[in-house]
This record gives structure tokens, sequence and C-alpha cells, in this order.
């Protein structure tokens, strides 16, 4: 098993340090897998263009709430992205998302990977 006191922290969600992701977003790296674990923040408007999911990737919305072609998630909501699905993903009030996924997506309109 690996030494988790270099990566566990006493700080909340809300004190962890973010960096630029993609427009709009910012990531804090958790754990680097797979899976890969990571807390994304988006700014109200920021879009993430439509991508193809080569793993499973499992969402549990914190705070705000986030968007795809199939609805609106709030605070509390788990979303499961299997394997081969594609979507967009936006937040029109902003969000904070904890976020775990097997494999990196692909973006299908000439985005790099994320």
């Amino acid at each position: 098993m690996p030494d988790l006191s270099a990566v566990l922290t006493p700080r909340g969600w809300h004190d962890q340090p973010y960096e630029p992701f993609r427009d709009g977003i910012e990531i804090c790296r958790l754990w680097q897998g797979p899976p890969d674990v990571a807390l994304l923040r988006y700014r109200p408007g920021a879009v993430a263009p439509r991508h193809r999911h080569a793993g499973l990737e499992t969402i549990l919305v914190l705070e705000g709430s986030q968007s795809d072609e199939t609805g609106t998630y709030a605070a509390g909501s788990v979303i499961f992205n299997p394997e081969g699905t594609e979507h967009s993903v936006w937040s029109e009030e902003g969000c904070v998302v904890l976020i775990q996924w097997e494999r990196p997506v692909q973006f299908l309109a000439g985005e790099s990977a994320a």
C-alpha cells in the first residue's frame, strides 16, 4: 500500500490548490492512478467540449450544478459516464465536482485529452 501521508491533507476541498485546466475550469489533482481522482472547479458559464469516455468516469457534484445533454445535476448528485459515452459538460451557475476516471477522455473537436 502506498504511503498516503504525502497525499492526505487536513484541508477541506474549498482550500485545496487548483491550477488552470481548460477555459473557465480549474483542477486539483488528488490522486494519479489509474484511476485518477481530482476536483474540478467550473466558473459560471464554463464548458468542457464534446468528448468520448475511454473508461468509466464517476462524478460527485459537491457544490452548484453541472449539466450535459441528459440533464442538470445539483449538489449531491452522482453521475456515471461509462466507456464509450459522449457528451459536453457545462455549468451555468458554476460548480465543484469530485471526479474519478479510469482513462483520459478523447475530445472530439481536435482538443487534447484530459
